[in-house]
């Protein structure tokens, strides 16, 4: 896999990537010099309009997430306390890093919301892939706690309903934030039926995701950490990724493979040591999708997580959904 594979034509090709994103999820303030902010979607957004790629996607507005979805992870205590600590006025929930505002209930529905959209298209065969533009991001949001600017954990909250609603017994979540999605693998480090796998810097924020950390009971074996120094590159990440992650993901077999796309491994960026080119995003998202093509299906739900270098998000986000719309 080459990070500048050429595209191939698709003028006449009818969408079969869809993009969400909603207007909602501006409203979730986080307050001056807070690194997620509204401004990192709308990067996000202008670049895809700038390469000529949003016109190239099949386009959703987000809904809200039904409690129901919500608490098919979350407590529905846990729930209520978000919502309740939002309408009274709260500065933050659980950790001063996830500062909300009055808006931030209804963006977190809604980035939520938007995931299991995304999701419920591309199980039934409307699209094949989606990128989700939706924030507060969600990986590091655990059962009962909010941390890490996350409220609720999309990408578990996704894998959950498809199992739920689309009989999947076999999904798989890959991490490649450059924070390790903590809250993700506590969710299912115990559960045989979901695959988490994650390259991530380390040691960082948050402190988890040591290469030992393989899952537990009769989830052991499907947590797999690939830790990452401070300094590391594209080659050191691709060899991980190509080396270690593509062949477990393939070997485990997953019916629908859901990204947790975090950006902030990219050079640019402010909260990360890592020193990743735009482009091998791209090339990470075509190995995803060649698995998950030899696998029969070629089912992606991509969820944007970290990444707060403007320049260096919108970079890599572009790079990210055009090996999608290259992909098929």
């Amino acid at each position: 896999m080459r990070a500048d594979a050429p595209p191939h034509d698709r003028a006449s090709a009818p969408p079969q990537i869809g993009l969400v994103t909603s207007p909602l999820v501006l409203e979730h303030d986080t307050g001056a010099g807070h690194p997620e902010r509204s401004a990192r979607i709308k990067a996000v957004l202008r670049r895809l309009d700038e390469r000529g790629l949003t016109a190239q996607l099949a386009a959703l507005e987000a809904p809200r997430a039904s409690l129901t979805a919500l608490e098919r992870v979350h407590p529905s205590a846990y729930v209520e306390r978000v919502a309740e600590s939002i309408r009274r006025g709260a500065p933050y929930i659980d950790s001063p890093d996830s500062t909300v505002s009055s808006g931030s209930y209804d963006a977190a529905l809604v980035a939520a919301g938007g995931a299991l959209a995304a999701s419920d298209l591309v199980a039934t065969g409307a699209w094949r892939a989606a990128f989700c533009a939706l924030r507060p991001p969600g990986h590091h949001a655990e059962e009962a706690t909010s941390m890490g600017f996350c409220l609720f954990n999309n990408a578990a909250i996704v894998a959950r309903h498809l199992q739920a609603a689309h009989g999947y017994s076999r999904v798989a979540i890959v991490d490649f934030d450059v924070h390790h999605g903590n809250g993700t693998q506590h969710l299912f480090e115990h559960d045989p039926s979901v695959f988490y796998a994650s390259l991530h810097q380390y040691p960082h924020y948050p402190g988890t995701g040591a290469a030992d950390e393989r899952g537990l009971g009769d989830g052991e074996g499907t947590t797999l950490n690939l830790p990452q120094p401070r300094g590391s590159g594209d080659v050191e990440w691709l060899r991980a990724f190509e080396g270690r992650l593509l062949p477990a993901l393939e070997a485990f077999a997953p019916e629908c493979v859901i990204v947790s796309a975090g950006f902030d491994a990219h050079a640019l960026d402010p909260l990360s040591g890592t020193e990743l080119s735009a482009a091998v995003f791209g090339t990470f998202t075509r190995g995803l999708v060649e698995v998950a093509q030899r696998l029969g299906h070629g089912r992606i739900v991509s969820l944007l997580e970290g990444g707060y270098s403007l320049e260096g998000l919108a970079a890599s986000t572009a790079a990210h959904v055009e090996a999608l719309l290259d992909s098929y």
